[in-house]
């Protein structure tokens, strides 16, 4: 899958293979050239990657090679296992968690997952979780709370399913329970927007001592289309809405909505996930060692005091 915005670095990446397989079939040295197309190619992506509108980057959060909450767990952890259901409905697909370790320190995972293909999609809800997912995300929050382990949480989601089974289940309670109770826990917890942060699908897990976005991600009460859709009665104009919402990463961190951007690989995420996935697994050690030294009651009133201080009001 290419965006519009890569084609010309695919060109280019397309001329270079070229000539490379025809250096090799005709034993010509090329590498001069060579290396003077590949100097063009990373400057090109350098001067794409830093100029993004907003709504390339929310394009960008959604690229269809990029990792995905499984993939950063697998990757992560050196052993992992996935618990399942809320104990009361059933187990939510789109929702996953389970304790892994890193380095042999144990942290509970969890997130929103996405799928591959249409079955997948189809299995995962596009990563829009029910009243039971949000249920067993606290489930696994209060067992990891119950035997002192951190929690690490990845978010990726356009938002908690709406249909009318998910609100007889009681969704807006689900989410709502979500947010006051993550309050109130006792062990560390680190978030990261790995995608999209949409809505209350994605605060719904989002409280953490750290909220930390990647780069080409997006955090908003409403995605670009939707808001179009509202505000001029169609999605034509989801880039004008795009760059209205301020929904980037730059932005959130500019707000104080987050407490740090973590670089991604040049390309993005999907360009190269094994440098994602270190960067992560840095980011993960280096906020949980400074959490670890905070006592339970300033842990607490230091996460209540961040989100109370968000936002600009007047009274």
């Amino acid at each position: 899958m290419l965006l519009e915005f890569e084609k010309p670095i695919a060109e280019l990446e397309s001329k270079l293979k070229e000539m490379k397989d025809l250096a090799s079939e005709s034993n010509v040295d090329v590498s001069d050239a060579v290396k003077s197309l590949e100097d063009k190619i990373r400057q090109l992506k350098v001067d794409t990657f830093s100029n993004l509108t907003r709504w390339q980057r929310v394009q960008l959060s959604r690229h269809a090679n990029r990792p995905y909450t499984l993939d950063y767990i697998y990757s992560l952890t050196d052993e992992f296992i996935e618990l399942h259901g809320d104990r009361n409905f059933g187990d939510d697909k789109a929702m996953v968690g389970g304790f892994g370790q890193i380095k042999g320190q144990t942290f509970m995972f969890i997130g929103h997952q996405k799928g591959r293909n249409t079955k997948q999609r189809q299995v995962r809800n596009f990563g829009m979780a029910n009243p039971e997912g949000y249920r067993k995300a606290l489930r696994l929050m209060k067992l990891a709370e119950k035997f002192n382990k951190p929690i690490v949480i990845f978010i990726d989601t356009p938002g908690a399913f709406p249909g009318m089974e998910a609100e007889e289940r009681g969704q807006g309670e689900a989410i709502a329970r979500n947010i006051r109770d993550m309050f109130m826990l006792k062990v560390p917890v680190i978030c990261f927007i790995i995608g999209e942060g949409a809505s209350g699908g994605a605060l719904g897990i989002a409280v953490g001592d750290r909220v930390l976005m990647l780069e080409n991600t997006w955090y908003s009460v409403i995605s670009p289309e939707s808001c179009s859709s509202i505000l001029w009665h169609s999605w034509e104009y989801k880039e004008q809405a795009a760059e209205a919402l301020r929904l980037t990463a730059q932005d959130m961190y500019h707000f104080k909505m987050v407490d740090g951007i973590v670089q991604e690989p040049l390309g993005g995420a999907h360009a190269d996930p094994e440098a994602m996935y270190a960067e992560v697994r840095t980011q993960i050690f280096r906020h949980y060692n400074e959490l670890k030294e905070i006592d339970t009651d300033t842990l607490i009133q230091q996460r209540i005091d961040k989100f109370c201080s968000m936002g600009v009001y007047q009274e």
